[in-house]
């Protein structure tokens, strides 16, 4: 095996082969939707994650599972292409993760997933020194056991762990036990925490799992989190949007860019939002991933969607 090198972040978890089809609306129940074209593109929350930690200077290792088709080539290329240092599993006659991706003239994406349980990553498939040769630890829980497995590693050797979680899969519980930054979409900490409240479910959710910070990212309402001792709410910035694949995972991967480079939360957070706006302004998860001058031009100059939230 390779030797493993120190690197800032690595990345357990999802890629996919998003195939992305534009349409004028979403088509309705029994009905025919011409389309004009169609575009493949590389995509998954960690995987493009750690594709764009990489683009902005940092330096990545991504862990993950793939088929001997043409889409693990993609992958493959892609990474080579953006300098990450891809750790991956590949399984003779199986098929890469798949995503149908309907995106509609407001920006809006629809996701159909497609993935072979010969692609589920297993613990025993991960290497420790993998994990622990890095400043920081991103998973999705996807793969739920391998995630809990490398964040358990993490935690043993002082690296934080981040997290985008959308879904309570079995044995989730025993990972968020394990993660440091809990950054959820909108609707997981209350369902996790059985809790209609989402203020009150990122409290408890703290409370419970002892994370440093819980946070659920909310679209166009940007992002609200729970330090332990206040409500933090950043704001979404206003672009014109064509494509919102992608944008919690580059949320997530500029909320670590500033985590690794010792911002303030606030900070952390606000890049975090920049950078996904951003990226929902070209198609595909990946499409419009900016530099890191570019995201600090438009935190200077754009402007931001007003919400309830902004009195908290």
């Amino acid at each position: 095996m390779a030797e493993c090198a120190k690197v800032d972040l690595v990345g357990v978890g999802l890629n996919a082969t998003d195939t992305l089809i534009p349409l004028e609306s979403f088509p309705q129940r029994g009905s025919k939707t011409e389309f004009t074209g169609a575009s493949i593109m590389p995509g998954g929350q960690v995987a493009t994650t750690v594709v764009a930690c990489q683009t902005w200077g940092l330096r990545t290792r991504y862990v993950g599972k793939l088929g001997d088709d043409d889409a693990s080539r993609l992958h493959q290329a892609a990474f080579e292409k953006a300098g990450v240092e891809a750790r991956l599993i590949q399984v003779s006659g199986g098929v890469s993760p798949q995503s149908l991706i309907i995106v509609d003239a407001g920006g809006e994406r629809t996701v159909l997933c497609r993935r072979d349980e010969m692609m589920d990553l297993k613990p025993e498939e991960v290497d420790r020194e993998w994990i622990v040769k890095a400043r920081a630890l991103h998973v999705d829980g996807r793969d739920t056991a391998a995630a809990t497995q490398a964040a358990s590693w993490a935690r043993q050797a002082g690296v934080p762990v981040i997290a985008d979680l959308d879904e309570t899969y079995a044995g989730v519980e025993e990972l968020v036990d394990n993660i440091d930054y809990l950054i959820a979409s909108r609707d997981f900490p209350c369902r996790l925490m059985k809790e209609p409240n989402l203020e009150r479910a990122l409290k408890r959710m703290k409370e419970r799992y002892g994370c440093r910070l819980t946070a659920a990212t909310l679209g166009q309402d940007g992002v609200l989190a729970w330090d332990g001792k206040r409500h933090l709410h950043c704001a979404a910035y206003c672009v014109p949007v064509v494509d919102t694949t992608g944008a919690g995972d580059i949320f997530h991967a500029g909320f670590i860019y500033g985590l690794l480079s010792d911002w303030p939360l606030e900070r952390q957070l606000d890049f975090g939002c920049a950078a996904a706006a951003m990226n929902c302004m070209a198609a595909g998860a990946r499409g419009g991933i900016k530099s890191v001058a570019e995201i600090e031009k438009l935190i200077a100059t754009a402007s931001r969607y007003q919400t309830a939230l902004d009195e908290l």
